[in-house]
């Protein structure tokens, strides 16, 4: 199965030819997935910067791996933040795991009024495993780019981002389709945009009124209702498919 492996420290000046060393972690998947010399492999740093390579050594812990070539890989444009309300049963796991896959580019795990899940004073240790998913979510689907996971958030502060950049509310009983709000919320060329996502019993009206108060447009996604795990990913994929992201495979600028 195709992998890359993430490399924090990864020279962004690999010469072609070169070696680059894998320690730790990685070095150790490479030899439980058994992979051989000579095996094509990715490193990447998480901030968009990849090296090609074939592999020259692996040990336990420590693995060679042969420059074949390295390039910078753009972000997905525009950048989606989803705002992942906390559900139960890992629902709201799921949910990064998947938008992940599809290319969200960062999350806000948010604490609203009707989430069972509450995370009170565990709320970093959660943050730390939303980081952890995103990056072995990356890691699988080859992406360039790991997301960025932030604090929790409270209603109020999830209101304030609003002020940075577009938002979409998703509301199964919203007035306004997800296509239509593109059109007439979000600039041509915009950089960024930020996806509220509800709980399992969805978003209060006191919530949805903050929101919009803040400048947040209420969206659905068709006459179907989602659960909270499925949501973000199925509008993120509308979202990158109707900005053209996925016409093409690859953004990346070649280097040596």
């Amino acid at each position: 199965m195709a992998w890359l492996y993430l490399v924090e420290d990864l020279d962004e000046a690999p010469r072609v030819g070169g070696v680059v060393e894998v320690r730790g972690a990685e070095a150790k998947h490479m030899a439980v997935a058994r992979m051989r010399v000579g095996e094509r492999v990715q490193l990447g740093d998480g901030r968009g910067f990849v090296v090609d390579g074939e592999l020259a050594l692996t040990e336990r812990d420590r693995a060679l791996v042969t420059v074949l070539a390295a390039r910078r890989v753009a972000q997905s444009a525009p950048r989606v933040t989803v705002v992942q309300a906390l559900a139960k049963g890992g629902r709201d796991d799921l949910a990064v795991q998947v938008a992940t896959e599809l290319g969200a580019a960062a999350f806000v795990p948010w604490q609203a009024k009707r989430s069972v899940s509450r995370w009170d004073q565990k709320a970093e240790k959660g943050r730390e495993r939303w980081a952890s998913i995103a990056r072995e979510a990356s890691k699988q689907s080859l992406a360039a780019w790991v997301p960025d996971v932030a604090p929790l958030h409270s209603t109020g502060e999830v209101a304030t981002l609003a002020g940075h950049a577009p938002m979409l509310v998703l509301d199964p009983l919203g007035d306004t389709s997800l296509r239509q709000a593109l059109v007439e919320q979000v600039p041509a060329g915009a950089s960024g945009l930020t996806l509220v996502v509800g709980p399992e019993g969805g978003i209060d009206e006191s919530e949805f009124e903050a929101f919009e108060a803040a400048g947040a447009r209420r969206v659905h996604l068709g006459a179907g209702v989602l659960r909270t795990s499925s949501a973000a990913p199925a509008a993120i994929a509308a979202i990158l498919a109707l900005s053209g992201t996925w016409d093409s495979r690859s953004r990346a600028s070649a280097e040596s």
